[in-house]
């Protein structure tokens, strides 16, 4: 099964200070689905991390995504998808729109996430989004 992957979590896992990095861990060690975000979350990923945690942080999210810990999908009506929801969804953003039009096209409501502002989105059929690792 698949779990729509958000920044917040890798961030968390990477970073030691963060709050919520034991729990973060704690959960990834114990996942046994396949991780997929978009190519915009891995720019605002790829981003923050240099300016977080410099170019050795940055380089082991590299090494991660050629193992594939990380998967990464577009599609060609991806853009069109992403824009219309955040039109839905003003406070999320581009980023957060792409992941919730990812969700409809991989047909989960799973989300690995530590914002909460997904339970007011709506994922596939409607139903409430499973945030993760909150509702784990």
């Amino acid at each position: 099964m698949s779990v729509v992957l958000d920044s917040s979590v890798v961030l968390a896992l990477y970073d030691a200070g963060e709050p919520d990095h034991d729990s973060v861990r704690t959960w990834m060690g114990t996942l046994d689905d396949d991780l997929v975000t978009t190519p915009l979350t891995l720019t605002e990923l790829d981003c923050v991390l240099a300016a977080r945690g410099g170019e050795a942080a940055r380089h082991a999210l590299w090494s991660e995504l050629e193992a594939g810990v990380y998967s990464v999908r577009w599609w060609a009506d991806g853009l069109s998808e992403t824009l219309a929801l955040a039109r839905r969804y003003p406070f999320a953003g581009l980023v957060d729109a792409s992941l919730v039009a990812l969700s409809h096209r991989l047909r989960t409501n799973r989300i690995a996430t530590l914002d909460h502002h997904f339970r007011s989105m709506t994922a596939p059929g409607g139903e409430d989004f499973i945030v993760l690792p909150a509702d784990a």
